[in-house]
This record gives C-alpha cells, structure tokens and sequence, in this order.
C-alpha cells in the first residue's frame, strides 16, 4: 500500500475511501480509530501516513507538487481548535490538544520528512512542535502563509511547517544567515544526511 490514512471522523474516512477508489489521492488504507490507539507497528509497509487526513488534502497537494505516492512522507493537520481565536482557548489542557500523540509516533518510527499545518493563532503550540522535533534531530520550517496568495477568495493565515531529519545538519549551519521562521533548525547534533535515522532498523517502521 502506498499511503495510510488515520481519521477518527467517520464521515470524512467514508470520503476519504472514496476519493481513494476514484483515484483523486494516493490508493491506501483508512483507518477511523482515534490515533490514541494507533501504534508504530499498523504503520509498517506505508510510503506515506497521513495523520488527521480530513478529505486527503496532503495526497492531492503532494501530487500536485509532483511528489510521486510512493515516495516517503508523513503528514498531519492537529486539530485547530484548542488553539484557534474563534476557539474556547483552552490551548495545551483541551483534550483536542494531540500533538503529543502524534510526536509518540514520530519519535517511534522516524520518518525522515513531515509536512503540517496550523492555525496562525497557535504561536505556543508551533513553539512545542518545533522544539520538540529539533530534540529529536529534525531541522523545522515554518511560514506564516496566506490563503489569498494561493488564489483563495480570503486572507485566513495558516502556519504551514515542514521537518527535515535527512538534512538537519545542513540547515543548522546556515539558520545564522535567516530571519524569521525559515529555518528555525538551532540543533546541530544528531543524525544527519550522512547517518540517517535508521528507523527500519530502530523501531520496524516504514
């Protein structure tokens, strides 16, 4: 299989079955279990895993890009609520907040490339993901992006956040010589482009 889907709503897993049978995003597996009881070994023999998929946007936005299915990635869109302004603001207490149980995977299994996105309200929450990918040998990315500028009828900022572990090294070397968000890489240890993060062998993950 080339992707798994996770989507603990049902009625978006039953779209997201069929965009994949009509071939409109990458054919794989959905499954509608929250990802609290998702474990590294149901994601063993996927290319790609995509967390909170919704309708496949990041299978259709990869194609787009010219990513091919079977190349290795994962993604996730956390829900935004816990930290969206149109929210209760409960922030990192509201049980919605599930990054943690997101990063439990990704610090299992290693994936070395992980796209993601956020509401431009959530400066804490980017801060957390950001640390805690950069501990864990990842440079990460982030830009605060428009949709107007990608021919949205509105402005709706989004952070939009990539994390690299083949080349965090290299990006750690030059952050000096950026401003902004892009890079935010500050680890300079751990596994490079040269080492790999081994995950096959760590963990027996895709």
């Amino acid at each position: 299989m080339a992707a798994y889907y996770n989507e603990n709503d049902k009625r978006a897993a039953a779209w997201l079955r069929n965009l994949i049978e009509e071939g409109a995003i990458a054919h794989g597996v959905v499954d509608d279990r929250p990802i609290q009881a998702v474990e590294p070994s149901d994601l063993r023999g996927f290319a790609q895993c995509h967390f909170f998929a919704g309708v496949g946007v990041w299978s259709y936005a990869l194609r787009m890009a010219g990513w091919a299915d079977d190349r290795p990635v994962w993604t996730g869109s956390c829900p935004c609520q816990p930290f969206s302004s149109a929210g209760k603001g409960e922030g990192f207490s509201d049980p919605r907040h599930l990054w943690p149980e997101w990063f439990r995977l990704i610090r299992q299994c290693g994936p070395d490339v992980l796209f993601g996105e956020q509401v431009d309200d959530a400066d804490a929450w980017l801060d957390l993901v950001s640390t805690d990918l950069e501990d864990d040998g990842y440079a990460v990315g982030s830009p605060d992006l428009p949709a107007a500028g990608f021919g949205g009828a509105h402005e709706r900022q989004r952070f939009f956040w990539v994390a690299d572990a083949d080349n965090a090294e290299w990006w750690s070397e030059r952050a000096p010589w950026h401003d902004g968000h892009w890079p935010k890489a500050r680890r300079i240890k751990g596994p490079s482009h040269t080492q790999g993060r081994g995950a096959v062998e760590r963990f027996g993950c895709p």
